[in-house]
C-alpha cells in the first residue's frame, strides 16, 4: 500500500477500496461491533432503491452495476438485480420503491463496501442517465461525450464508459476509448490555432500532419466570424466538417449563427460539410439546434458533471425475519416488469402480476448475478449494455 504522503495525485487505489478504506468510517466501526458481540455470521436481505430522480426525472439509467459486481467478487453473498443499462422509474405506481438490486448473505461480508457500492452506482448513472437524455433530444444525429476535462481525471473511464452506455456515439478521452474498444473522437482546440497564428494556416497544417483515419473537422471561430472561417476552411482542405463552439458571450443566437453558416456553406456548393456543435450543450439546448441545421454534437459538462442519483441500501431482513428502518418496506421483494408498457410491479410472492395498464402477464424483472461470490454470467460488453438502453429509448416517454 502506498501511504497518503508519498502519492503524487488525491485519488484512491484499487486496492484502497477493495480493503474498504474509503468506506465511511461508521461501517468500520460496525463491523468492529459485530464482530466482538458474535453477530458476524446472521443472514440478511438488504435492496438498493432509489427514493426519487433529480430534476423531476421520469426515469434513469441503470449504470455502474459491472464495477459492483467486481467490488463484491469473492465475498459469500448472493446478488439480484436489473440487468445494467435498464431504464427505471424510482417507484412503481403505486408508490413503492423498486429494489433495482439485492443482496443476500451475512451483513459482515458487505458492509465495509456500501459507502463504494453507492458511490459507484450514483456517479454512474447519473452520467448515464444525462446522457441518455441528451441522446433523445438529438435525435438520430451524432451526440459525443466532451466531458472529462470536468471531472477528475482519475475517473475519466468511468465518465466516459458511462456516457458511452447512455447512448453517446463516442468519447473524446484517449484512455475512455482505448477501454471501449474504438477510437476517441475529438476536432482542434483554439490552441492549436492560436499557436499556428493563423486560421487557415493552422487548417492546412492540421490536414497534411493528421493520418487519413482523423476526420477532417476544423474549429471554425477563433480569430474571426464563425461564417468566414467555416467558408476559409472548406476552400482551403477537403473539410468534413466544421466545429462552432460559439460561447453565450457573443453576439447573436447560437441557432441564428448555425443557420447562417449553414446558408453560406450551401451556397457555395459546400453542402456536404458537417456542423459539429460544442459548448454549454444539454437536452433543453439541443432540440432547437438540431431544427435550425446540426449535424453532430460534442456535450460536456452536462453530462460529466451531471446529478448523482441518491441510491441507498437498506436491510429489510434479518435471519429470516422481514425488519426495516422507519420510512422502508420490510421483508424481501420480488421485481417485476410488463413487456409491453415496460412498467415495474413490486410483489411479496413469486406469483407472477399482471400489469396494471395492459393487463398483460408481467415478466420476472431480477436476474441472478452473483452466487456466493461468484458472478453467474461474464461481464457483457459496452455495446450491448449500450443496445439495451437504445432499445428502452425508442419505447420510454421522456
Amino acid at each position: 500500500m502506498i501511504p497518503l504522503t508519498d502519492r503524487r495525485f488525491f485519488i484512491a487505489t484499487e486496492q484502497d477500496i477493495l480493503d474498504g478504506r474509503t468506506t465511511d468510517v461508521y461501517f468500520a466501526r460496525t463491523l468492529e461491533i459485530l464482530k466482538a458481540k458474535g453477530l458476524m455470521d446472521i443472514r440478511t436481505a438488504a435492496e438498493i432503491t432509489v427514493s426519487r430522480l433529480p430534476r423531476d426525472w421520469k426515469w434513469g439509467v441503470y449504470c455502474g452495476l459491472e464495477e459492483v459486481l467486481r467490488l463484491l467478487e469473492g465475498k459469500d453473498i448472493d446478488v439480484w438485480g436489473l440487468p445494467e443499462g435498464t431504464l427505471f422509474p424510482a417507484r412503481t405506481q403505486s408508490g413503492i420503491k423498486l429494489p433495482l438490486m439485492t443482496i443476500e448473505g451475512a451483513y459482515s461480508q458487505y458492509c465495509l463496501h456500501e459507502t463504494p457500492l453507492l458511490g459507484m452506482l450514483s456517479h454512474s448513472s447519473g452520467v448515464a442517465t444525462m446522457a441518455a437524455r441528451c441522446r433523445v433530444a438529438a435525435g438520430d444525429l451524432p451526440i459525443f461525450s466532451f466531458g472529462v476535462r470536468r471531472a477528475h481525471p482519475a475517473i475519466a473511464p468511468m465518465v466516459d464508459r458511462s456516457s458511452f452506455i447512455g447512448g453517446c456515439d463516442g468519447v473524446s478521452s484517449i484512455l475512455g476509448a482505448e477501454m471501449l474498444g474504438r477510437p476517441a473522437n475529438g476536432t482542434m482546440p483554439h490552441a492549436l490555432i492560436i499557436m499556428i497564428g493563423d486560421s487557415v494556416e493552422a487548417f492546412k497544417a492540421f490536414d497534411e500532419v493528421m493520418g487519413p483515419e482523423v476526420p477532417r473537422i476544423v474549429l471554425a471561430d477563433t480569430f474571426s466570424d464563425e461564417k468566414t472561417e467555416a467558408i476559409a476552411a472548406a476552400d482551403a482542405i477537403d473539410l468534413y466538417g466544421v466545429r462552432l463552439d460559439t460561447p453565450g458571450s457573443r453576439r447573436g443566437d447560437f441557432c441564428d449563427i448555425v443557420r447562417e453558416v449553414r446558408w453560406e456553406l450551401d451556397v457555395r456548393g459546400h453542402k456536404d460539410v458537417k456542423l459539429i456543435l460544442s459548448g454549454g450543450l444539454n437536452e433543453v439546448t439541443i432540440p432547437p439546434l438540431v431544427r435550425a441545421g446540426a449535424s453532430a454534437f460534442g456535450v460536456g459538462s452536462s453530462i460529466s458533471s451531471a446529478p448523482g442519483i441518491d441510491f441507498a441500501l437498506d436491510i429489510v431482513e434479518r435471519d429470516g425475519a422481514p425488519v426495516a428502518k422507519r420510512g422502508k418496506f420490510s421483508g424481501r421483494k420480488h421485481l417485476y416488469r410488463c413487456p409491453d408498457c415496460m412498467g415495474f410491479e413490486v410483489s411479496m410472492s413469486d406469483n407472477v402480476p399482471v400489469c396494471r395498464d395492459c393487463g398483460r402477464e408481467m415478466v420476472n424483472a431480477e436476474v441472478k448475478l452473483m452466487e456466493r461470490g461468484k458472478r453467474i454470467k461474464p461481464a457483457e460488453s459496452p455495446d450491448a449494455i449500450r443496445d439495451r438502453v437504445l432499445k428502452q429509448l425508442s419505447r420510454a416517454v421522456i
